[in-house]
């Protein structure tokens, strides 16, 4: 069994993300290519963002800390630490509305 604590890499990434030229840090904590599920732990600062992109699996998007933003089309969703949501289908992109660090689960499966 595999664990780890998250306060830990929430304060680790912020660290790197303050630190970084982009206001942005990531890890992988679970997965990759060769299993179902990947989960990465994303650290932007306010006013950064993760520019439009597409997802081609499914994927959920759950806030640990701040707030931000993920607007996909005409939509957008404003999402804070505790909240959970699936990821369109179409291009999104997320935003940092304040120093923020969201588990990104993506499914590597394609339905």
């Amino acid at each position: 069994m595999d664990s780890r604590d998250l306060a830990d890499v929430i304060d680790d990434l912020m660290a790197k993300a303050r630190a970084a030229s982009s206001g942005r840090a990531a890890r992988t904590i679970r997965g990759g290519h060769e299993n179902a599920l990947r989960e990465t732990v994303i650290a932007l600062l306010a006013g950064h963002e993760l520019s439009e992109h597409d997802s081609p699996h499914e994927a959920t998007l759950q806030v640990l800390h701040g707030r931000v933003r993920l607007i996909a089309a005409d939509e957008s969703w404003e999402g804070m630490a505790g909240d959970h949501l699936t990821v369109p289908p179409q291009r999104h992109s997320l935003a940092a509305l304040e120093d923020s660090v969201v588990l990104l689960t993506v499914s590597n499966r394609v339905p």
